[in-house]
């Protein structure tokens, strides 16, 4: 392995994350509220860190599968380490194991907290925690490829490692020049949003912070009860239609952009996605009139918030959701399952490996009453490669294996079932909240420093898809 690349790479990522930190330290000046020391003391570390790494002598930049595994893995792992220094040295929050959940949460765009009363911290701290949403909706090794394309590393073993899905496609043939394109696409996203926030009667502040909740589909809000605060129609609109757009795959935005707006319809895995938002909220609608006698508006208005939020990832809420009926409340747990798209900033299984998995079944069927049928798995016109479908099949089983082993050990530390089995989803899915004790309403202070680790875990393990941390972690890759 060439470690002094590897090396060299993280220090690029800290000095990166350090410089992101400056933002937050402006902020914190502003605002004058006693946080100013620790981002300066924050950003000094991680600097003076990420700038010896980066000077380590490199002699081949040359980027095998070893390589872009291990940099992937310990730069989400670095990250997460020196982002919490800020909660730290506030006083924000005084366990290493709180700040490297809030941290790890942010940067995995999970957006479940450990923040009792959120709106008694800092402008600064605030700032930051919904920052690190932002930097990783997009993926840290992302933004340094479209930052420093000088690098001349082969970038598309460290896209792999990072960007979601069970295919990586990119825009354009270099791989620099399609982090650039899908940055370009993301900032253009953000601003707009701010905008709409901001003439929809949202403070400049808290536009900023919900709008990177929103575009890295991630969740930290500024406020206790979320969204719900503003009680503002328009406001869940805008934030819904932004959070819809994100689960997409970047690429079809790109192709819009450029004229092709039919992309989105030919998508397969866009249609399915639309279509499950779609019918479960008309469920989920006729079920709150049915059971627990809400107006047709007012159901319709809390499940065309709530569906998009969960499938998204995203976690934001404007109700209770936890108070629903259990019909209504499955289908919220089943939406955590599915995700948004591959190549979005959500999380989860994705919408994509739904579908294969649907059709590897149809086909099974097929294949028993016709044995000698060639029946090829298909999205669209294109026909799956057998390689991807195993994968897709062995992923599903993975993340159930993880999921039912983090269950087990959250319940074993004396938390009920329901809340033991959503927290390990929701953390392993990157969606924030999940029903019982870490519902919509409340957070996970409430878990002891054990489970908060195995559940930060979980969050490092959903956003790099699994392979790239078990392949990290396997004895035969240090051989």
């Amino acid at each position: 392995m060439n470690r002094n690349l590897v090396l060299r790479s993280l220090g690029l990522v800290l000095s990166c994350e350090a410089a992101a930190m400056v933002l937050s330290l402006l902020v914190s000046f502003y605002y004058n509220e006693g946080d100013t020391r620790a981002f300066a003391h924050s950003i000094i570390i991680t600097g003076l860190v990420g700038l010896a790494l980066s000077l380590v002598p490199v002699r081949s930049k040359t980027v095998g599968h070893r390589e872009g595994f291990t940099i992937a893995t310990l730069s989400w792992l670095l990250t997460a380490g020196f982002g919490c220094l800020p909660y730290m040295f506030s006083g924000a929050l005084c366990s290493f194991a709180d700040a490297f959940f809030e941290t790890m949460s942010g940067f995995t765009t999970t957006g479940a907290t450990v923040f009792a009363n959120i709106e008694a911290q800092t402008h600064g701290i605030l700032f930051w925690r919904s920052l690190t949403h932002w930097l990783g909706g997009m993926g840290t090794i992302v933004l340094i490829l479209a930052l420093i394309p000088s690098l001349k590393i082969a970038g598309m073993q460290l896209y792999k490692a990072e960007v979601p899905g069970p295919t990586k496609s990119r825009v354009l043939p270099r791989i620099a020049q399609t982090a650039r394109e899908l940055y370009k696409i993301y900032l253009i996203i953000t601003g707009v949003e701010v905008s709409l926030l901001l003439l929809a009667g949202m403070p400049l502040f808290d536009s900023f912070i919900h709008s990177f909740g929103s575009v890295a589909t991630a969740g930290f809000s500024s406020k206790n009860i979320s969204i719900g605060a503003y009680d503002s129609l328009v406001i869940e609109l805008i934030i819904v239609f932004f959070i819809i757009i994100c689960g997409m795959n970047f690429a079809l935005h790109y192709r819009a952009l450029r004229g092709d707006l039919k992309s989105y319809l030919r998508d397969p895995e866009a249609r399915l996605y639309l279509g499950v938002i779609t019918v479960s909220v008309l469920l989920i609608t006729i079920n709150l009139v049915q059971s627990m006698g809400y107006s047709p508006g007012e159901a319709l208005r809390a499940s065309l918030f709530t569906v998009p939020s969960v499938i998204t990832t995203t976690g934001f809420a404007i109700v209770d959701y936890d108070r629903w009926p259990d019909f209504s409340r499955l289908i919220i747990v089943i939406l955590m399952f599915f995700g948004g798209c591959a190549g979005s900033t959500s999380g989860a299984i994705k919408n994509v490996r739904m579908l294969i998995l649907f059709k590897s079944v149809f086909r099974q069927i097929v294949r028993l009453i016709h044995p000698q049928a060639v029946v090829p798995v298909r999205l669209g016109r294109e026909v799956v490669s057998e390689e991807v479908v195993t994968s897709v099949q062995t992923f599903f089983f993975i993340y159930m294996f993880i999921l039912m082993v983090a269950t087990a050990y959250i319940s074993f530390l004396g938390i009920d079932l329901i809340s033991a089995f959503t927290a390990a989803a929701a953390t392993l899915g990157n969606i924030g909240p999940g029903l019982g004790l870490v519902g919509p309403m409340s957070n996970y202070a409430v878990l002891p420093g054990s489970g908060k680790v195995v559940l930060s875990f979980c969050m490092l393990l959903g956003r790099l898809e699994i392979y790239t941390v078990l392949v990290v972690l396997s004895a035969r890759f240090w051989r």
